[in-house]
This record gives structure tokens, sequence and C-alpha cells, in this order.
């Protein structure tokens, strides 16, 4: 029987010899495709993780703040992206923008990366364009928005367990470290586990990545060292059993952004011509589009041409090198470029031209009842809406859009959906090719 069955599998390549064979293959079938996609999902986390934090630029003017303080140095070239909590006002690398926007921006001596600073108007923030802990570690984990640091634990998602023993012998990569705040009302922080070294069964040390001021920080630990780091500062190894489950409807491959195909690619940055935020950047409505002609190599400008689709919007005679600047009103997909002494044309610019509002009930709405928020978007698709106590940071939920709700234009909130009457921050968020753009406005919840 053992030869004849030997002989069937030969034959078939897999074979139904008997009902309890067919059982066990089926189970061990399963078993090696569940750990390959679990490895599959944790090897994209590390390469998705190091787009962010070994990317390498250097900034061309002087006024780029940090957080915590200072400036990055002009000529300096720094590796991963700046730290910068940019919320509703700013932009989140990976998120919001490609980072071929922001490293445009960088090449950009008059991009917002340049001339404005959020210090002092948003807190924990410093340049227009940066991301944080939270932001890098979901950025890595395919996420289509970032989780907050705390809510990355089996407290508030599915799908994830504390790591036993605490130790670097069970790490792997993949798994996220969190610290809680050191006192009530507090930041806390995430960060990656990126690589395990090994001799023979036993770890050696761990390589751990995050999101810090000024930029991202690579730190490899020996084992002791490792357990010595999260047994202080009461800090949790945790690790995704179930990918899925973990994200929800979170998953990065359900929408436009992160786009890690265009993030880990070479941009080839405009050396004629770049916008104020950068290049493929979407702008609203009411923003003035500055167009810098820098001409870096000296070739001779005639001309700057501003087109929507096919269509010539203006073309702008150009007598020396400068900022031009226009208020485009209608909405849609844009591109700019120069026309050189020679007559030949520079590289284009990309951008596009958006509108997105929104209005909350005029009645006051109430802690146990279902309210409506409406919207209206022009080249941009509502994709969520967030809503936050600014009181407790740590609540924070998401509505996720479906397409009929677009098609109507509203979204509603379910009742008891917040736990706590008091000011609720509203973030209606919309994406398209370009990026994403985010309104903001406060609601006041009675109970």
């Amino acid at each position: 029987m053992r030869n004849v069955m030997k002989a069937k599998w030969s034959y078939y390549g897999v074979a139904v010899v008997s009902l309890a064979m067919a059982v066990c293959l089926q189970g061990s079938s399963f078993a090696k495709e569940a750990k390959k996609s679990s490895l599959a999902w944790r090897e994209e986390a590390v390469k998705y993780a190091r787009i962010l934090s070994r990317v390498k630029w250097t900034p061309v003017a002087g006024e780029m703040p940090k957080r915590r303080g200072g400036y990055f140095e002009q000529g300096t070239e720094y590796t991963g992206v700046p730290y910068s909590s940019v919320k509703a006002v700013g932009r989140f690398i990976g998120f919001d923008i490609y980072l071929k926007t922001f490293l445009a921006a960088v090449e950009n001596p008059h991009s917002v990366l340049y001339t404005e600073n959020l210090s002092g108007t948003v807190s924990n923030a410093a340049t227009y364009y940066g991301t944080v802990c939270s932001a890098f570690t979901g950025y890595a984990l395919q996420c289509a928005n970032p989780y907050r640091s705390s809510h990355h634990g089996p407290e508030f998602r599915n799908g994830v367990v504390l790591v036993e023993p605490q130790s670097a012998q069970a790490a792997e990569a993949g798994n996220v470290i969190y610290t809680p705040p050191a006192k009530p009302g507090g930041g806390s922080h995430v960060e990656l586990v990126t690589e395990v070294e090994r001799t023979g069964d036993r770890v050696t040390a761990v390589r751990v990545e995050e999101s810090t001021p000024p930029t991202t920080r690579n730190t490899l630990r020996s084992a002791s060292n490792f357990d010595s780091h999260i047994s202080s500062r009461n800090r949790k190894l945790y690790r995704i059993t179930d990918f899925d489950a973990w994200r929800g409807q979170n998953k990065a491959e359900s929408f436009l952004f992160p786009n890690y195909k265009e993030d880990s690619a070479t941009p080839a940055i405009n050396r004629v011509l770049l916008l104020d935020r950068g290049d493929w950047v979407p702008y609203y409505r009411d923003q003035p589009v500055k167009f810098n002609v820098m001409d870096k190599d000296s070739k001779g400008v005639k001309s700057l041409v501003i087109k929507r689709g096919d269509t010539v919007i203006e073309q702008i005679a150009v007598q020396h090198r400068g900022i031009i600047e226009r208020l485009l009103p209608v909405c849609g997909d844009y591109t700019a470029h120069c026309v050189m002494s020679d007559g030949s044309l520079s590289q284009a610019c990309e951008f596009s031209v958006c509108d997105l509002a929104f209005s909350l009930p005029v009645k006051v709405p109430r802690r146990g009842q279902p309210w409506e928020i409406t919207f209206t978007a022009s080249n941009l698709s509502v994709i969520v809406v967030h809503l936050m106590n600014p009181k407790s940071p740590y609540e924070r939920h998401s509505l996720w859009l479906t397409d009929q709700d677009r098609r109507r234009g509203k979204v509603t909130v379910p009742a008891g959906l917040l736990r706590d009457a008091g000011l609720v921050q509203v973030w209606v968020v919309g994406e398209n090719k370009y990026g994403r753009l985010t309104k903001e406005q406060e609601v006041v919840i009675a109970e």
C-alpha cells in the first residue's frame, strides 16, 4: 500500500488516496499558506519601513525647522524623513503626499519646508511635511491611515497578542514595541522590530526602527540591551497574529495611499521648475500655486506654460528666475512646464486643484443619538471621517465611507459611538492620485 501511495503521488502531484490523507494534506497546505502569508507581510513591513528610514536628503536652505528647536543645516545630508506631528494642518509623508513630493520640496528653497513652520501653532510639530512614530509604523504595517501609538495593542485591536516571554528570544521582525505615557495625559510611543540576529537558535541582537526627533532612528541592540529596553518604562512587545483582523478596514491596498511602488522608486526631480509644495501634489482651490522658475542648469527660460488636462490655461513670459504665483479656481489635474531658450520643453510639474467642505448638524448632536455629517468634494474622493476627543486624545474613531455614503454626500455617526459628551474634533479626509487633503471642524456633543 505504501508503494502504491508513493506511485500515485508522483504521477498526479497531489493524490487523494484516502479521506484521512486528504484531510491531512489539506491541513498541511493551509498551514504552509498561512505561514507564507505571515512571512510575506512581515517582510514587507521591514521593506516599507526602510523606504522612510533609509531615504537620504539634503536641505538647500537653512530655514527648515526641527522638532524641539533649531533648523536642519543647509548642505548637510540627513537620513530618514523628518519628525513632525503635522495633524490636519501640514501633511504626513507617505499618507498625505508621496515621498517624492517631500524630496521635490527639499530641492526648492522657496517650498513650504522652508517657508512654513508649524512649531508653536501645532503641538509636537515643526516641518510642514513630516512623520511621527505612529505614522511610521502605520506606513510600514500597510495601513491606509496611522493608528495612534496606543491603539496597536489588544486593548484596541483584534489579531494582536502580548509576546511571551517579553524578551529578545521571542522577538520577530514585524513586532511592535509600545511605550505608555510617563504620566497621565502624556505622549506614548511605538517602535518597529525590523531584524533579529541569531547564532544557532539563540537571539544575539534585535534591530529597532522608529520615528523620533529630528528624523528616524535605527538601533541594533544586543539581546541583553533589548531586554533592558523592554523592561524599562513599562514597555510592551506585541505580535500581530492576524494581519487582516488587526488592520480591519484600514488597509493600504484599499486606497490610493500609501503608494509603496511610487515611494520606493527613484524620482526625477525637476531642475527647472518646482512648486511651493514640491511636485505631484494636491492644492485646495483657494490656495495660490507658487511656481519657482529655478533653471538650475542655466539653460535659459522663455515662458511658463500652465495646463489643465490638455487645455493651455496660461502662457507667461519669463524674464528671469523667481516666483510666479497664480490662483487656479477651476478644479482639475494640472501640469506646468517651461519653454526653454532653445525651444525645448522642460520636465513638467504635476498637481491637482481640489475642493473639500463639510457641515455639521445645526442642532447640537447628543451622545446617545445618531447624527450626520454632510460633505462635498471636487476632484477628490472622501474616504474617511475621524472623530477625536482633544481632552482624551487616545479616544479616536474612524468612519470608513462606503460608495453609498459618497453618492449621498453624507455619513452617519452611530448612536453611542462617542463615549463622552463634550468637544469633538471632526476630520474629513479626501484623496486623489496626487495625495490627500483634510478639513477639520469642532462640534460639542451634548448628553
